[in-house]
């Protein structure tokens, strides 16, 4: 059996939840980091769904790649459904990956799926940051997660020019 990497786009960056034996900087291509996932729990509720990230079509994302020894695989594999696949609204796949130090990897990662209710579908940043505003859920308010998630990609150095645009329309 062979190393599992893991590559966190979301809160996966900061809070991975699992134990790892390294962790890069990673691009993933054909993907972007998207608020694409209506939220009816935690940021917000069935009549005003918040907004939660999702890796979308289109584009690339740099995120976090984390490797985990062999020995751990089957449980942090089950950490990760329990994790991310509560409504199905993610996809479990295995993507091909570059590390910051050109290694290219293949990582299990979570992307929206297009065909599930709660995919919001690709928002323009001044309509992403309206649904924001007015959401809130059990675990608080959208506003809250969407500043909290910029400020964390922000200080591993991460870019994300249309997050930027959103947490702008968001703090004006």
């Amino acid at each position: 059996m062979t190393d599992l990497w893991v590559f966190g786009y979301g809160s996966l960056i900061w809070r991975p939840g699992f134990a790892f034996e390294e962790q890069a900087k990673a691009r993933l291509s054909g993907y972007h980091r998207a608020l694409c996932i209506l939220s009816h729990v935690h940021r917000g509720t069935p009549e005003k769904p918040g907004l939660v990230f999702g890796l979308d079509k289109g584009g690339s994302c740099v995120g976090m790649a984390f490797r985990v020894d062999a020995g751990r695989r089957d449980e942090t594999i089950a950490y990760l459904r329990g994790r991310e696949l509560v409504t199905n609204v993610y996809r479990e796949t295995v993507q091909a990956i570059r590390l910051a130090d050109g290694r290219s990897v293949h990582a299990v990662t979570y992307v929206a799926d297009r065909g599930h209710a709660q995919y919001a579908g690709r928002l323009t940043p001044e309509a992403a940051a309206h649904i924001v505003a007015r959401s809130h859920g059990q675990s608080g308010a959208n506003t809250d997660y969407v500043l909290s998630a910029h400020r964390e990609i922000a200080a591993l150095g991460l870019r994300d020019a249309w997050l930027a645009d959103v947490v702008s329309r968001l703090t004006r």
